[in-house]
């Protein structure tokens, strides 16, 4: 794979075969609800018109969805653009990113000519962050991006110790972005996200996609929290129209629609623990304890590489995440998109026929 390759690229060759299921892209398996598909026809008639450049009625949805100031949000073409923005309009010199870790980070940092620490973290220990030593390397650089929950691992930080982390950061002038793009899946975030923090600490901002657990990826949508200084250098440097009209309006209709989230927590919640248990008893797996809508596994065991795995996977319909394009992991590993039951169980079936063949 590419170094910043990622999955869910159902373009590529081979890959439109209607039967193809999708495990690589961790969106929302219940697919789009009713209140965006209907928000999408109604507005349909208003695409002659710009975009709100303010986006006003999606940042009054979500202060009101999230009980955050209206003012500390900022609007982004997803959050990979915010990620962007940040290290553009901020220009930190050193950037520190644990990994493995999502890949845009360092290819948002890499774009702004920013060096990169890499914080590795241990395979033995189910790649957990090492919190001590990373508050020892906040002196030494500039910024610090943290995934919570992280992508691929699954490591969920709770608050309290996030708040230690931003604290730390503060009194050396360090900034932290903390990405909590899947918090969303969660049944309650209360213990893990820091959005409310960024009231207190400039030099914090949280982002946050709404593609993932609403499913547009396609459409693109997410927000930024933050304030002060970060803030002033940030929201200048967007485009006034990056969220466009039919993204802005779906945001409004999805953050509304509380029936579609409680249906969404309660089915994948279920969906999760079925997965979890099923791919921990397959021998050679070594699996890893989800937290959200992915689970990373190891196939060491099964005597393939990731990239036999997953082309054994692709050849019988089935689109597996290779991992081995992360930084600080292996050509062993590979990740699950959590879908529903039927697919899960497909998805099952299907490794143990792999596996049985090899």
């Amino acid at each position: 794979m590419k170094p910043f390759e990622h999955g869910g690229n159902v373009y590529s060759a081979g890959v439109h075969n209607t039967e193809v299921v999708d495990f690589s892209a961790n969106i929302n398996p219940l697919g789009l609800s009713d209140s965006i598909k209907k928000s999408i026809m109604d507005n349909m008639e208003s695409l002659v018109h710009y975009p709100d450049p303010t986006g006003t009625l999606l940042k009054q949805a979500i202060s009101v969805h999230y009980g955050i100031n209206e003012e500390s949000v900022i609007l982004g073409n997803g959050a990979v653009e915010l990620m962007y923005i940040y290290f553009h309009c901020r220009t930190p010199k050193k950037v520190l990113i644990p990994v493995p870790s999502f890949s845009e980070y360092e290819r948002a940092a890499m774009a702004a000519r920013c060096r990169i620490e890499r914080l590795y973290m241990d395979k033995k220990q189910y790649f957990a962050l090492d919190k001590s030593r990373l508050m020892e390397l906040l002196p030494e650089v500039d910024a610090v991006v943290l995934g919570n929950p992280n992508n691929p691992t699954g490591e969920l930080l709770t608050r309290d110790w996030l708040e230690k982390i931003v604290e730390g950061a503060a009194r050396v002038n360090t900034d932290v972005l903390v990405d909590e793009s899947f918090l969303d899946f969660l049944s309650s975030d209360n213990d893990y996200t820091v959005m409310d923090l960024t009231e207190s600490y400039p030099n914090l901002l949280v982002l946050r996609s709404m593609t993932k657990f609403f499913a547009i990826p396609g459409l693109r949508l997410g927000f930024g929290v933050t304030n002060g200084a970060l803030m002033d250098k940030m929201e200048p440097g967007r485009d006034p129209w990056n969220v466009n009209l039919l993204a802005q309006m779906a945001g409004v209709a999805a953050l509304k629609d509380k029936t579609y989230q409680m249906d969404s927590r309660q089915i994948i919640s279920g969906c999760i623990d079925y997965l979890y248990s099923t791919l921990s008893s397959i021998e050679g797996l070594r699996v890893y304890k989800p937290s959200v809508n992915f689970i990373l596994a190891s196939v060491e065991g099964t005597g393939m590489t990731s990239g036999e795995f997953v082309k054994a996977m692709g050849t019988r319909g089935i689109l597996v995440r290779d991992c081995c394009n992360y930084p600080g992991m292996d050509n062993y590993h590979v990740r699950f998109a959590v879908r529903l039951m039927e697919e899960n169980k497909k998805l099952v079936e299907t490794i143990r026929q792999v596996l049985a063949e090899r």
